[in-house]
């Protein structure tokens, strides 16, 4: 019934976004200001999916200012869940192959997100520094997921480099995004428990030139796979709280995770 249920509303939200969300883009194709519109509509489904979703960020994250956004890119969930921390005038880097994704992919192309073809060495190090001159130029921050690929229940796997080397360029910090595991969510489930996403401090590119990258790259990496380490425990003791609470069963007062 919750498939059935769920797939029937997304199909209908699907028809609405690309008929009315793409005519709305085309009054200002490629505004930056889309990109926050839009994720946080797509979020909001997470209610949809019975997900209880909390959204965290750190006060210095909150600053005003450019940033190059790196978060953990682990599933199709992605697209409810970490969408939520999309900030305002942030565009996106992906692969030129998300733009043939029905439905989604024109959304992603018209609402300005970037463009790049990984598997082309050369044309991918020249949209780096189309990356960075739109950075200087338009005062846009951009998100992207170093990992390259969906980690699909592997945790954060290795990173590469072109998140840092466009930080680097453009003289802007890092601000990691961390999305608890979501391999407990299912469409078949009325209740998928809790999933956290960190919005977390800034990390100065200060002292790291282009010969420092790999190293920038590796301490972002240890920072992320840190975090999703304690927000996994946090979510395990969140949901199997939510379990006892519903099978009926007493909760101490000094319950671990208060």
């Amino acid at each position: 019934m919750y498939l059935i249920l769920r797939l029937l509303v997304v199909t209908v939200f699907a028809i609405i976004m690309l008929v009315f969300g793409c005519g709305y883009c085309l009054f200002s194709p490629k505004n930056p200001k889309h990109v926050h519109r839009f994720g946080l509509l797509f979020g909001k489904l997470s209610y949809l999916f019975g997900i209880k979703l909390d959204l965290r960020q750190s006060e210095a994250s909150k600053a005003i200012g450019t940033f190059v956004y790196v978060s953990n890119h682990q599933s199709s969930w992605d697209l409810v869940t970490v969408s939520n921390a999309v900030r305002p005038r942030t565009v996106t880097v992906g692969k030129r192959s998300l733009a043939f994704i029905p439905i989604f992919g024109t959304l992603y192309w018209l609402t300005g997100n970037i463009l790049i073809d990984r598997n082309n060495r050369n044309k991918a190090m020249s949209t780096i520094g189309q990356v960075i001159k739109k950075i200087r130029e338009n005062n846009v921050s951009v998100w992207l997921f170093p990992e390259g690929t969906r980690s699909r229940g592997r945790g954060i796997l290795p990173f590469k480099t072109g998140a840092f080397h466009i930080a680097v360029g453009a003289g802007v910090s890092i601000v990691p995004i961390v999305c608890s595991s979501t391999g407990h969510l299912s469409l078949l489930l009325g209740n998928n428990g809790h999933i956290i996403v960190e919005i977390m401090d800034p990390i100065s590119i200060k002292g790291y030139g282009k010969e420092q990258v790999r190293k920038l790259s590796r301490y972002c990496h240890d920072v992320m796979a840190i975090k999703l380490a304690e927000l996994d425990a946090e979510v395990a003791k969140l949901n199997k709280k939510g379990a006892m609470i519903k099978s009926g069963v007493q909760i101490p007062e000094q319950y671990p995770d208060d």
